[in-house]
């Protein structure tokens, strides 16, 4: 059997120059990009929503939403917080290259460029994203390194902060009964179900991140721990419960035959989130010793019936 051929990256391609845009669709097309277009930054975020580009070209002057404010916005919601970003600027506007650099841009491009140039900042960005960002295909969250470099920012700036390791209970019966299509359904509706409750939190921004499976990562403040798993875990149990077959779900458990052709009950799933703090009473400056300490919690988890949220009694969550 051949293996599944990949599919083209997605560019997005963010600018009201009807013109420009259909330049870059073009000279990307050419390239073996697929391409969408936005008109503005408003526009941009209404497609995000509907499709996962790879990598977004926005240009920096536009109405509505400009190129600056769709950037820290990009950046400020986990779903979109390791989107690539190039940044389309003015001739010899070298301020605007510093601001959108610090808004988040990956690169930039000053106007006007020739077609070498754009596939050129386009293949690398990529190409550097995959390398280090380790975003997710499934969920689209960005992976292991950028999990440990946001517990090393939160340590290095001196915050208190928590990470929470989350993952679903009887998981594998979900598989067993389904099929591993169905149970990414699940993995995704438990990233949606934390993304919005990261959202519903506000400031200051919670990070998400996928260890990969059905294990994501949440780093915040001590606060913020309970609003947020309390609303993530509601979310996801409803979400849940759509996924099963109508018959499995009505009886609360599912039928699964072990090796020998027996039938065992699988209860539906659940989480089991394990939280450890850095505060004022224990700092944990090491990422691994914070993620590890998380891990060890949601075995304590794991331990107790239907979803919990285990945390670090040696550590104070307000």
């Amino acid at each position: 059997m051949e293996p599944a051929e990949e599919r083209p990256d997605l560019i997005l391609v963010v600018d009201d120059d009807a013109d420009i845009a259909r330049f870059v669709e073009f000279n990307l097309r050419l390239h073996g990009f697929e391409v969408i277009h936005a008109g503005d930054g408003q526009e941009a975020l209404e497609v995000i929503e509907r499709q996962r580009p790879d990598l977004a070209v926005v240009d920096l002057m536009m109405p509505r939403i400009d190129g600056l404010e769709l950037t820290r916005r990009l950046r400020a919601d986990p779903m979109t917080s390791a989107l690539p970003v190039i940044m389309l600027t003015a001739k010899g506007m070298t301020v605007d290259k510093v601001h959108g650099l610090s808004a988040g841009a990956d690169d930039y491009l000053v106007k006007p460029f020739d077609t070498a140039e754009l596939v050129a900042r386009v293949s690398s960005t990529l190409r550097r994203n995959k390398e280090f960002r380790e975003v997710s295909p499934l969920t689209g969250l960005p992976g292991n390194s950028r999990i440990r470099r946001e517990i090393t920012d939160r340590v290095r700036n001196g915050v208190d902060y928590a990470v929470g390791y989350v993952d679903i209970d009887r998981f594998k019966s979900v598989n067993d009964r389904y099929g591993f299509v169905r149970g990414d359904e699940f993995i995704s509706a438990l990233a949606r179900s934390l993304h919005r409750a990261v959202v519903a939190i506000g400031l200051p921004p919670a990070f998400l991140g996928h260890v990969g499976g059905d294990d994501f990562v949440i780093v915040c403040t001590p606060e913020q721990v309970r609003p947020l798993t309390s609303r993530a875990v509601v979310d996801f149990e409803t979400a849940a419960d759509r996924l099963y077959d109508q018959s499995d779900a009505e009886r609360g458990y599912v039928e699964l035959k072990d090796r020998r052709g027996n039938i065992r009950r699988a209860a539906l799933v659940t989480l089991s989130i394990g939280v450890s703090v850095s505060d004022s009473g224990k700092r944990l400056t090491n990422p691994q010793e914070a993620i590890a300490v998380a891990s060890e919690m949601k075995s304590v988890a794991k331990s107790q019936p239907g979803s919990y949220v285990a945390v670090d009694r040696r550590r104070s969550v307000s």
